[in-house]
């Protein structure tokens, strides 16, 4: 498996297609420049999600990374939160590159009306990201920055 680079390099991530209704239509990218592929919802039958209410959508599809150098991000898809309401219940959904069971996004309807999920309707966005390590070195004081320990507002931007 080769590692990320700059640009539309590409890497090679293991799929296992749970579901043959996602298999004819896998997650790809839609244009040379998108950053992440849509994910569908792999269940049989439409279900309507309630203002306040969250649900666990199966995808369909399991990945294996393989390289602890990946990540994947599960994202909400723009459209579906501005027009609908329609975000991640966990906002960010995080799948570590040891992990290889099915894909499951949990859905939240932050929105005021009900929204019905359709069967393979795109309901997010898989991204894949390089993931750096960090050795935590413990210190006593920090060299000095601008900022320092300025928190909240403490730039004078809103």
């Amino acid at each position: 498996m080769s590692a990320p680079t700059q640009g539309n390099d590409e890497v090679t991530v293991q799929v296992r297609f749970l579901d043959e209704r996602i298999a004819a239509r896998p997650p790809q990218y839609a244009t040379p420049g998108a950053a992440g592929m849509d994910l569908r919802a792999a269940i049989a039958a439409p279900f309507e999600l309630e203002p306040g209410a969250t649900a666990l959508v199966p995808t369909g599809i399991a990945l294996h990374l393989a390289d602890p150098g990946l990540a994947a991000l599960i994202l909400p898809r723009s459209g579906l939160g501005h027009k609908h309401g329609i975000v991640l219940g966990n906002l960010v959904g995080l799948i570590d590159s040891d992990y290889q069971g099915e894909i499951l996004v949990s859905l939240w309807n932050r929105g005021d009306e009900a929204f019905v999920v359709e069967p393979l309707a795109r309901i997010a966005q898989l991204v894949i990201v390089p993931v750096i390590h960090a050795r935590l070195v413990a210190v006593e004081s920090f060299d000095p920055s601008e900022r320092g320990a300025g928190g909240f507002g403490s730039t004078g931007h809103a």
